[in-house]
This record gives C-alpha cells, structure tokens and sequence, in this order.
C-alpha cells in the first residue's frame, strides 16, 4: 500500500519537473526573452483594445472584427480611435485583397 503510494508521488513529480525546469518566467517573474515561446505575459487584450479603438466608429461591429483580425496576427492595436500606425508598423501593413489598408 505504502510502495504505491510513493510510486504515483513519483510519477506526478517527474511530470512537474519539465514545467519547473523550462518555464520562461524567472524567478523575479520578469519574462525572459532568450527562449522562442509564447508567454501568456506577451498576449495582448484583443477584444478590449478593440472595443477602445472602434468606440466611435459608424460601423463598430465591422470595425471590431477587422480590428481583432489584426490584432490577433501582430499582438498589437494602436492607441486612440484613428491613426497613431507608427505605434505598430504591422497594424498598419495589413491590407485587403483590393489593396487598401484592412486595419481600422
């Protein structure tokens, strides 16, 4: 009873010891930007830079869609309601099919 016991505590630390070793957060909780992952601390608020960005649009659910396309491909949405592209080059370099600019 006891040695089974042990053997499942074993088992389920050998499974968090690759989740301690390789987390991209360091101790002080700063990101470290040498490893090529994904954080959760890098992601971006799509849906709420968005309803920001597209608050005083004529046409708020069309500019919340376009907007969150774009956000979700470059992790950024400049600020104000218009204009500021500078803030995020790859916002402001998405266009449509037609060519003119797909990003509000």
């Amino acid at each position: 009873m006891m040695n089974s016991r042990l053997v499942v505590a074993s088992v389920l630390l050998m499974m968090m010891v690759p989740l301690l070793v390789f987390s991209p957060v360091e101790a002080d909780g700063v990101v470290n930007k040498d490893t090529n992952h994904a954080s959760l601390l890098d992601k971006i608020d799509c849906g709420g830079a968005c309803t920001a960005r597209c608050r005083l649009s004529s046409r708020p659910r069309l500019c919340k869609r376009a907007c969150g396309t774009c956000c979700q491909r470059c992790s950024c949405v400049p600020p104000g309601t218009a204009g500021n592209y500078d803030v995020c080059p790859c916002y402001a370099s998405l266009t449509t099919h037609g060519g003119r600019r797909k990003c509000p």
